[in-house]
């Protein structure tokens, strides 16, 4: 447990924030400074074909230990943190054995990570959590991924009485802000399926995902003298308003769940001259989902009708699609990560992923990839925390996945 305790701690205290409104690849310098880390800690542990290219993917190889042949298989995280909350000098908390209790991340602002808001906590009673500290998310996702395919490849490495196929793994910059798998060079990683180490409640298990578009929306509006504005004044910041409000109320995260899609207002910068709102709007269901973007379309023009001039510019563009299409087809993959977790005594959930993960990108360049739980919980933000305990199972499954593999194609 310390040994993945003190890996994890490592890369999180490595700023890896991405940039969405930085077009470069990566989208942030300091992703370049996990990835050279965990080249040196690759090939310190023995892993072979180690490389980092030019825009940031570090990909190795564990040889097969095998007299016949299996398919090769990989398992990816990514290397980035989101955008919606600082990982800027992340200061980790530990607390051993939870007593179920309020956990107080910062005592001076009053940050309280509590059970009676977030119910999960007392799923680990007992059990090791690592928390923040109130001042930055925690790196969870995904560094907690990366710690149990490095710890998992290390244990393979120390046993080789593990019968297992050759396993490619590979570390993805700018998946938080939806690049992830753009240049991801599907031929070279080699691997016929692949599970990204992604997820978050002990036991789920997902090749269901949102497909996902991004909405900009520019409001342009006139500024006058309030002295004088009356019939002159287009006040931009209450024109957005309108398109807030005009979309369906409900049709929002905090009122949705399962298959529920929505529109998420996840930025908006304004004055009187000019507004600019960021939407993400997602569907699991591809007619549902192009219904959603007709409708923030339409919306738009709506207004430009109502005052008979441009006020709304909007650009939808397309992000990733639900990798439900591209993984039924070869079910097996996600039927031998369901019978590692059983062999664990750990029970699958299998359900669609409100969210996505490179591995819906992946999916569709030929690299079928559903996605496996890493343990971590409220990602994106200061109440985010892992416990170690499912850090471990998360690593444990990893294992058994390749021994299935090996055992099932003998």
């Amino acid at each position: 447990m310390q040994h993945l305790i003190d890996r994890f701690i490592k890369y999180i205290t490595i700023d890896t924030q991405s940039d969405p409104e930085n077009p470069a690849f990566p989208s942030s310098d300091n992703q370049w400074n996990l990835a050279n880390l965990l080249v040196e800690e690759l090939k310190k542990i023995g892993l072979e074909d180690v490389t980092i290219d030019n825009q940031c993917y570090v990909m190795a190889t564990l040889p097969s230990n095998l007299e016949y042949e299996v398919p090769t298989i990989g398992f990816i995280a990514h290397i980035d943190t989101s955008p919606d909350f600082s990982g800027k000098n992340v200061n980790p908390q530990i607390h051993y054995n939870y007593d179920g209790k309020d956990i107080v991340l910062n005592k001076e602002e009053n940050i309280v990570l509590s059970p009676s808001y977030f119910e999960d906590l007392l799923l680990y009673k007992g059990q090791t959590l690592i928390t923040t500290d109130g001042s930055t998310l925690l790196g969870a996702d995904d560094k907690a991924g990366i710690a149990e395919i490095v710890t998992a490849m290390e244990y393979l490495i120390k046993h080789p009485e593990i019968k297992h196929g050759k396993i490619r793994i590979a570390f993805t910059p700018d998946e938080e802000v939806g690049k992830g798998a753009h240049q991801f060079d599907v031929e070279k990683f080699g691997a016929q399926w692949a599970y990204t180490m992604d997820g978050s409640e002990v036991g789920e298990l997902e090749y269901e995902n949102f497909n996902a578009a991004s909405g900009k929306v520019i409001v342009k509006g006139k500024n006058v003298h309030p002295g004088y504005a009356k019939n002159k004044m287009i006040n931009s910041m209450l024109i957005a308003n309108e398109f807030i409000t005009a979309l369906p109320a409900d049709e929002i995260p905090q009122k949705t769940e399962g298959y529920e899609g929505f529109y998420h207002l996840n930025s908006m910068q304004g004055e009187v001259e000019q507004t600019q709102l960021q939407y993400i709007i997602r569907d699991h269901d591809m007619k549902l989902f192009e219904k959603r973007k007709q409708l923030f379309i339409e919306t738009a023009n709506n207004i430009n009708s109502k005052y008979n001039q441009q006020v709304i510019e909007v650009e939808v563009k397309d992000q990733y699609y639900n990798m439900r299409k591209m993984v039924e087809p070869v079910i097996h993959i996600v039927n031998i990560a369901e019978q590692a977790m059983k062999n664990l005594g750990i029970k699958p959930k299998i359900k669609a992923i409100r969210g996505g993960t490179d591995g819906s990108q992946l999916s569709y360049k030929g690299l079928p990839c559903p996605n496996i739980f890493a343990g971590g919980h409220n990602f994106h933000g200061r109440y985010e925390y892992v416990p170690v305990e499912s850090m471990q199972k998360a690593t444990e499954v990893i294992i058994q996945i390749v021994q299935l593999t090996a055992q099932n194609y003998k």
